[in-house]
């Protein structure tokens, strides 16, 4: 199941959960989950795994609605990317978000950071169009329906 898919017409960078079944539950009832993260494009192809807890869901929701905030600023400085990682816990890969105001005719760029594994990290520009931040929160109520979160 895809939670994560960002792309434009040369490439693109995914989230697919390895499974909807938790990998861990601790005692407070926080689960863990496994997935992959893809990048795909005509200079380099490659995955690697990552993990995120049940929070970790709500987390990324968050930071949709923070990044529809900074994007939809009309007094936002274009120069001043709006900048979040996720997931936040650290133990794994993790992806990093650049977003400027569209108008300023850059581009959104994610990173795949595995800096606690390989640490190799890649930067994907991505040229979105609007439609991509609503199809990130039906992605996200899917998931979410499917884990039960």
């Amino acid at each position: 199941m895809e939670l994560i898919h960002l792309a434009d017409v040369v490439q693109s960078v995914s989230v697919r959960l390895t499974s909807t079944a938790p990998a861990v539950v601790n005692p407070r009832g926080l689960k863990y989950y496994y997935a992959v993260a893809t990048v795909t494009s005509g200079f380099l192809s490659g995955s690697t795994h990552l993990g995120f807890t049940s929070d970790e869901l709500a987390d990324w929701g968050r930071l949709l609605d923070a990044m529809d905030e900074a994007v939809d600023d009309p007094a936002a400085d274009p120069d001043e990317p709006f900048t979040a990682d996720w997931p936040l816990s650290g133990g794994s890969a993790h992806l990093r978000f650049f977003a400027r105001r569209p108008y300023a005719g850059h581009p959104y760029v994610v990173e795949v950071r595995d800096e606690s594994g390989t640490g190799i990290v890649v930067s994907v520009p991505l040229d979105m169009d609007y439609g991509w931040r609503a199809d990130a929160r039906r992605r996200l109520a899917a998931v979410r329906a499917a884990l039960g979160e």
